[in-house]
Formats: C-alpha cells, sequence, structure tokens
C-alpha cells in the first residue's frame, strides 16, 4: 500500500516537473517578427514572445517589411524594394533561402502576404490598372488567381485559421472598411461599413473575432469584433495611435503597436484591453508584429497532464 502511495507521489513530482519543462520550452518557442528601422532600413527581426532574444532575420539595404509566419513556423513571407517594385518574398526562419514568389505587375508592387492555413496558398495585395485588388498564389504550381475585382483599393488580406474567409481592408465606399469574402470568391460582404478608417483585420486563432484597427472615437485604437460584424468593442483607449494587432496562439492576449511612449513599440494586453506591458524599447520604429507558437502549445500539453494527474489520484 505504502509503495503505491510512493509510486503515485514520485509519478505526481515527474508530472509537475514535465509540465516546468513544457512550459519553459513553449515560452522559448513563442516568437514575434516584426518590422523595424533599427538598421536606418526597414528590416524584419524576430524575438521572444517577451520581448529578448532579438535578431535581424532579412539584413538587406532595401526595405523589407510586411512579414507573415507560415503555419508551420518554418518560413517567413514578407514584402521587399530589394529587386525594384514591391514584391512578395518567402525566407526561412533563420533568414536564409530568400526567394521571389511574385513580379509585379506595375511601379505600385505586391503587398501585404498572408498564408492559407494549409500552407499552400498565399494572398496579397496587387495592383490592378489603378487599384489594388486581392489575389492567391498556389506556391508550388505558381498558380495565380484573383480573388476580388473592386473600383477602389483592396488591400491587406487576413486568412481565417479554418481556411473558410479571407478578411481584407477596401476603399470601395471611400474610406477604409473591412470586408470578408470566402477563400474562394464568392459571399462577399462588409463587417464595420463605418466610414471611420477601419484597417489591419487579424483574426483570432479560433476564426470566431477579429482584431482591427479603427478611428471610431476620432483616434487610431485597436478594436475587437465578432467574425460577423457584430459585438464591436474598444481595447485600447490612448491619445497615442494605437495599431497592427496580432493575437496570441492561445487567443488571450494581442500584441499591438504604439507610440504612446514617444516613438512606435510593440506591446501585448490581455485580450479584455488589461495588463498592457511593453515588449520593444528603441529609438527606432518598430511595426507590424505577427505572433506564432508557444502558448497553444503549452496549454494543450498542461492539460493533458491534468487528465494523467486525476487517473493518478483515482487509481493511488
Amino acid at each position: 500500500m505504502k509503495f503505491r502511495k510512493y509510486a503515485a507521489l514520485i509519478s505526481i513530482l515527474l508530472l509537475i516537473s514535465l509540465a516546468l519543462s513544457i512550459e519553459a520550452q513553449a515560452q522559448q518557442e513563442a516568437r514575434i517578427i516584426f518590422t523595424t528601422t533599427r538598421e536606418g532600413d526597414r528590416e524584419i527581426y524576430m524575438m521572444d514572445a517577451n520581448g529578448e532574444n532579438l535578431r535581424n532575420l532579412s539584413f538587406h539595404p532595401a526595405p523589407d517589411y510586411h512579414p507573415s509566419w507560415s503555419p508551420d513556423g518554418r518560413q517567413i513571407a514578407f514584402t521587399s524594394d530589394r529587386r525594384g517594385p514591391r514584391d512578395i518574398h518567402v525566407m526561412d526562419v533563420d533568414g536564409t533561402n530568400v526567394r521571389r514568389l511574385t513580379r509585379p505587375p506595375s511601379l505600385r508592387g505586391n503587398i501585404h502576404p498572408t498564408w492559407s492555413p494549409d500552407g499552400r496558398e498565399i494572398a496579397f495585395a496587387s495592383p490592378n490598372n489603378e487599384s489594388f485588388d486581392i489575389y492567391v498564389l498556389d506556391i508550388k504550381r505558381n498558380d495565380l488567381r484573383k480573388l476580388t475585382d473592386g473600383p477602389m483599393d483592396d488591400f491587406h488580406p487576413a486568412w481565417s485559421p479554418d481556411g473558410q474567409e479571407i478578411a481584407f481592408v477596401s476603399m470601395r465606399n471611400k474610406a477604409k472598411d473591412i470586408y470578408l469574402i470566402d477563400a474562394d470568391g464568392r459571399n462577399l460582404r462588409n463587417l464595420t461599413n463605418s466610414g471611420r478608417e477601419d484597417d489591419e483585420p487579424a483574426w483570432s486563432p479560433d476564426s470566431r473575432r477579429i482584431a482591427f484597427r479603427s478611428k471610431w472615437n476620432g483616434n487610431d485604437e485597436i478594436y475587437i469584433m465578432d467574425a460577423d460584424g457584430k459585438n464591436t468593442r474598444r481595447l485600447t483607449e490612448h491619445p497615442g495611435i494605437d495599431s497592427d494587432p496580432t493575437w496570441s496562439p492561445d487567443g488571450q492576449s494581442i500584441a499591438f503597436v504604439s507610440n504612446r511612449d514617444g516613438n512606435s513599440e510593440i506591446y501585448v494586453m490581455d485580450v479584455s484591453g488589461n495588463n498592457v506591458r511593453r515588449l520593444t524599447d528603441n529609438p527606432a520604429e518598430d511595426l507590424e508584429p505577427d505572433w506564432f507558437g508557444g502558448s497553444a502549445h503549452s496549454i494543450e500539453s498542461a492539460g493533458k497532464q491534468m487528465l494523467t494527474w486525476g487517473w493518478l489520484k483515482r487509481h493511488r
């Protein structure tokens, strides 16, 4: 009897140790890529989710910006001017193996890449005559299809994590609104229709909510809404400019850019808008964060350990 109790106790201690190890590993794996002017031009940096361990990934004299994680965390799509007009490029997560995916039809270039959840396609904005439209590129087949065809600019696409829809910003009502379209190009609808400069949509990991920047109160703030455009609420309230929201993998936090302390830095807050803390602190401009990995893996592992712990308690 005593042996069974000791065995159960040892098992519980091992599980606690494993949980702490997994949590530490998850925190190490959680990373944020962002655009910065620390080198004088725009470069793509990566840092741990706590703001530590910063490193330059792009290392190029031409501007590199609009970074976007691939779903498996192995590649980064971005916009670059390194070959003339702006184009969509991809590099490995360590900054090597850079390759160009698109060639712009005009000097306005291709911008704002976003990956499909299966990693097979990238949506981006490209100029068509006088306006930008949303296109989708099949990476392996090099097959390009046009998703939108509006009279005014469509840009800043964001692919839903469930793969079903793409949110984007459009000027077709003469002010920035956030639209939604099915991934096959059908069922276009205006989600915000506010006329108050709604921009930079970012999906929650469960595809149920969208964070975005808006001037609903006259100042640039971060808002969230349900994926059908309902239940809009403001998360930030500050005289500075708040922009570029991106969700943590567990959906509990949102990183964003703010100049509330004098220049553009990356901050993070709880999804309620509380507990705002700064991640970067540099005289240069830090912009366009994109968050990958860590937290969701940690929560899943912890849940499995709790189930095992419960089993041990029942069978000791």
